[in-house]
């Protein structure tokens, strides 16, 4: 609680407020996201199968070492395949793609895979307005890191949450634009960003009506000192 309670100057009713919002927030925030992290495995892998068929290749492409991937992500894929199944047992391969987290695809539009991988799975932004990497890469590695921070119970009260919201409608719509819109239907982001709590706290010596400093803190919107 420490960084609510130095957050809203030690006022423990609205540092607790403020507690519970992010919790809300966060709750919220991981739904968008789940269905952003499943869409995104799915046209990858959809362009990874193509881009196999295209070389007239009869492997999966996450066991074929002709693929240009690198170390970790041949380490990410191993895990997988150890959590899909036993060895020397048939793994169906959406098992297998199943247990590759977030991190595997969005290091796969890391800049390292820019001449090696990209120009395959560019493909799966039919709707990006370029086919730039970085127009896609940036967006997902700020969702990566937002996301790592939720579900480590990291707080995002202080950060630009509106920014991350747009960034998955940005992200899906590149993908498909009828997705977008279903996921940004069914969010809550929006209606818990509505109740964001609103604290006014007067300084020591000041009358009840001033703002405190840390008000703007309190209410969760991002600060510029």
């Amino acid at each position: 609680m420490n960084p609510y309670l130095t957050s809203c100057a030690g006022d423990q009713v609205a540092a607790l407020a403020l507690y519970r919002w992010n919790s809300d927030l966060a709750a919220a925030f991981f739904e968008p996201l789940g269905h952003l992290e499943i869409m995104l495995r799915n046209a990858l892998d959809a362009q990874l199968v193509v881009g196999q068929q295209r070389r007239g290749r009869t492997e999966d492409w996450y066991t074929d070492r002709r693929v240009p991937f690198g170390d970790k992500a041949r380490a990410d894929i191993a895990q997988a395949q150890q959590r899909a199944g036993r060895r020397g047992t048939v793994i169906p391969r959406g098992k297998v793609i199943a247990e590759l987290g977030f991190g595997f695809w969005r290091f796969l539009l890391a800049r390292q895979y820019k001449t090696k991988l990209w120009p395959d799975l560019a493909g799966a932004f039919p709707h990006a307005p370029d086919r730039a990497l970085s127009t896609v890469e940036d967006p997902v590695a700020r969702l990566h890191k937002f996301r790592n921070r939720i579900a480590h119970h990291e707080g995002i009260w202080h950060l630009p949450i509106e920014d991350r919201r747009d960034d998955i409608r940005t992200v899906l719509g590149f993908m498909t634009p009828a997705a977008a819109a279903w996921v940004d239907g069914a969010s809550r982001v929006d209606d818990v960003l509505a109740r964001r709590p609103e604290t006014r706290l007067p300084p020591p010596g000041s009358s009840a009506g001033a703002r405190h400093p840390s008000a703007e803190l309190c209410s969760g919107r991002p600060v510029s000192w």
